[in-house]
């Protein structure tokens, strides 16, 4: 029996180093998103730690009538700010080396293999545990879901949904985008991708 994600990438966080709140677009961002998800039936919904996903979850929680829980394991691959000294620049080139090798354990945070695999077994997890048919809300980082997706759905399953989707991952999770996916007796599908027609 299926249990259906609703990945959402929080919605836009400031431009600054640490852990950041979103902007007053990004606000709202997760109301619209809000609306849309308020038309389902949601069982749960789920947010990484950071405050950018948290304050998102909270417009979704709130227009779901749902509780939102935390979970450490949808927290972003590494965070600005994560390394004190580090800078801008430092943090995108050690992003981008995780990006190309996924086996690649960067200084602070994990590498996108590992990243992954601490998504996958949450989302096992909450398969297992909600009734079938649920519908659970997950509120986290763009570098996290493309993490999961390349390395836990087929190249050429994901080329359905970006020709060169592997090479261009960095660019293809908008904020508030939200990726529907279907978990089915241990096995994920992509249903929709980053779709963000809810925000026009």
């Amino acid at each position: 029996m299926i249990t259906n994600f609703f990945l959402v990438r929080h919605a836009i966080k400031e431009k600054a180093k640490g852990d950041v709140s979103i902007t007053p677009d990004g606000i709202m961002q997760a109301q619209l998103t809000a609306r849309y998800l308020s038309s389902s039936p949601i069982k749960a919904v789920v947010s990484s730690p950071l405050r950018r996903a948290r304050e998102t979850a909270k417009y979704i929680a709130s227009a779901t009538r749902s509780e939102v829980t935390e979970d450490i394991r949808l927290r972003e691959r590494a965070n600005w700010g994560d390394l004190p000294e580090q800078t801008f620049d430092e943090f995108v080139e050690m992003w981008e080396q995780c990006t190309r090798d996924p086996d690649y354990i960067p200084p602070v945070g994990d590498s996108a293999k590992q990243a992954c695999m601490r998504l996958s077994s949450l989302l096992s997890e909450l398969g297992n545990i909600h009734p079938p048919e649920s519908n659970i809300v997950i509120v986290t980082h763009g570098g996290l879901i493309t993490d999961f997706l390349v390395n836990a759905i087929p190249e050429s399953e994901l080329n359905v949904w970006h020709p060169s989707f592997i090479e261009e991952q960095s660019n293809l999770v908008p904020e508030c985008s939200i990726t529907k996916l279907n978990y089915d007796n241990g096995k994920f599908s992509i249903d929709d991708f980053a779709n963000v027609e809810h925000l026009k």
